[in-house]
């Protein structure tokens, strides 16, 4: 890591399932040792809740971080279930900036957002599996702008060729 790091985004699944929590806390803690202080997050359920979670709970310890919630569309959070919706009001209530890509769903609304999470970015912190998804097109997206990736899910690392990206 490199001290002129300052923007870090997260991407990663929905069904996140909670195992990389603890390397989750250990890589933003480091990224902000490192000169972090501008964390963003694309506010799906799973991995970027997760992740906000995260950032807020380092909120608590310093005063200098900032957390951007990038939003698909005002009314996103309308499909979450209810538990969802109270993360995702309390990550809203605690984010210092709230970005909304699009006004109103349209079929490429979330890769619009993608591309909002990695502009400017310098590292790009994922939780992704390998998979075709919007994890994969924001990882890809991240590789081909040169910007760092850090794939939290180690079980597919001997897997994925980030050289094809």
């Amino acid at each position: 890591m490199t001290t002129t790091s300052r923007i870090v985004s997260f991407t990663g699944h929905r069904n996140y399932d909670r195992s990389a929590d603890e390397l989750l806390a250990t890589t933003v803690d480091a990224l902000y040792a490192d000169g972090v202080r501008i964390f963003r997050v694309g506010m799906a359920e799973g991995f970027d809740m997760a992740a906000a979670e995260t950032v807020m709970s380092l909120m608590r310890q310093y005063d200098d971080v900032h957390l951007e919630a990038i939003v698909p569309w005002p009314r996103f959070h309308e499909r979450m279930g209810m538990c969802d919706r109270q993360r995702y009001r309390a990550i809203l209530d605690a984010a210092c900036r709230v970005i909304f890509a699009a006004e109103d769903y349209f079929e490429g609304v979330y890769r619009l957002r993608n591309n909002l999470l990695v502009e400017g970015a310098d590292v790009v912190v994922a939780w992704w599996n390998g998979r075709r998804s919007g994890t994969e097109y924001t990882v890809r997206r991240a590789r081909r702008q040169h910007v760092r990736v850090i794939n939290l899910r180690h079980a597919e690392q001997l897997n994925l060729n980030f050289d094809e990206l």
